[in-house]
């Protein structure tokens, strides 16, 4: 019985996500935009030049993290993606929580969970979301860089683990 305890202990010692708010701020936007492009760029290499994403081109998503305060607005382009200067407009905006962001990206909840419970929200052009999203759920998992699956994968669970010991709650996850 004292491990669980034990291990909620050790997980409540991992800050919340909103705690990271001001350290974030410190770090250039051109630092975050530039990483995130990268990032950006290493999962849908492939995508990008079988030409998956031709169809959206010119079109601007929006990516919001609520709990951090961050904000990105990713334009794609010919076989291409930027992350655009701070107040660009989106034409369609997905939000939600750090975690629960995360959660998405490692494929450890799907999308029309988090919709329906209401962990993540799409405003705008909800016909662009959507398309975006069935494309990225489309994209074959055993493309993604095996490191960064892992990192995922872990920061994911963790992440969760971390939200529910905060909560005062055990970690169920609700798919896996």
């Amino acid at each position: 019985m004292a491990e669980p305890s034990f291990s909620r202990s050790l997980l409540r010692l991992i800050p919340p996500p909103a705690r990271l708010v001001q350290p974030l701020r410190l770090l250039p936007q051109t630092l975050l935009q530039r990483g995130t492009e990268r990032l950006i760029a290493l999962v849908l290499d492939g995508t990008l030049a079988a030409g998956a994403l031709d169809d959206l081109a010119g079109r601007r998503l929006g990516v919001e993290v609520t709990d951090l305060e961050l904000r990105w607005v990713v334009g794609i382009g010919d076989r291409r993606v930027t992350v655009l200067a701070p107040g660009a407009d989106a034409e369609s905006t997905v939000r939600g929580t750090a975690t629960d962001l995360l959660l998405l990206a490692s494929r450890l909840e799907d999308a029309d969970t988090l919709f329906f419970q209401r962990r993540l929200q799409l405003t705008g052009d909800t016909d662009l979301g959507l398309n975006v999203r069935n494309l990225l759920d489309q994209l074959p998992w055993e493309t993604i860089p095996l490191g960064l699956r892992i990192a995922l994968n872990r920061g994911a669970r963790l992440a969760r683990a971390a939200r529910a010991a905060h909560r005062g709650e055990t970690d169920q996850p609700t798919s896996e």
